[in-house]
């Protein structure tokens, strides 16, 4: 391969179409071949330069292995292949679910200063409620958008929004946790 590792996305590298669900079984075993195809072992008696092509290569098969084998990963990084989020982007959340988050940091204000146990416990269930709906709601649209190629480029938006209101219930998570 002539093309610099780093220039090589993880789904041309397996051959693989850009999906949100690709096979995993396809994915492992490009995995193990090219980890048998790319060990430094077998490249002991060749020149600096290739031994050094190999190791980039094991490291991208690493990397590609890391990403394409765990959900949340995989769909940050076919939405950063897409070119629909960017690494430091401060995206604008939609008002009505700020409102509803707004409800919730003031009930975990309200926990801060004056722990309640039965509080707490109805929040944390609020905030499944809100991940798991979201959950839902993110595994149709990645369905549908690997399901109809022709198609799939409309749904990238509300797939994005998805993605950045989980990121919020996450933070949300951490805070209760």
């Amino acid at each position: 391969m002539s093309v610099a590792a780093s220039d090589i996305n993880y789904f041309d590298f397996y051959e693989l179409p850009i999906q949100f669900y690709p096979d995993q079984t396809i994915v492992k075993a490009k995995f193990y071949a090219l980890s048998k195809q790319f060990h430094p072992d077998f490249y002991a008696n060749e020149s600096e330069e290739k031994q050094q092509e190999v190791l980039e290569l094991s490291t991208l098969n690493n990397k590609a292995y890391q990403t394409l084998s765990n959900a949340k990963k995989r769909l940050k990084y076919v939405l950063e292949l897409k070119g629909i989020v960017a690494a430091d982007e401060s995206y604008q959340l939609p008002q009505s679910f700020l409102m509803e988050m707004m409800d919730i940091n003031e009930a975990l204000m309200d926990l801060e200063f004056e722990p309640d146990a039965e509080k707490r416990t109805q929040v944390k269930l609020d905030v499944e409620t809100i991940g798991k709906d979201l959950t839902n709601e993110l595994q149709e649209l990645t369905r549908q958008f690997d399901s109809n190629p022709k198609e799939a480029d409309a749904l990238l938006p509300a797939i994005k929004d998805n993605f950045y209101r989980q990121k919020y219930i996450d933070r949300i998570r951490e805070k209760l946790a």
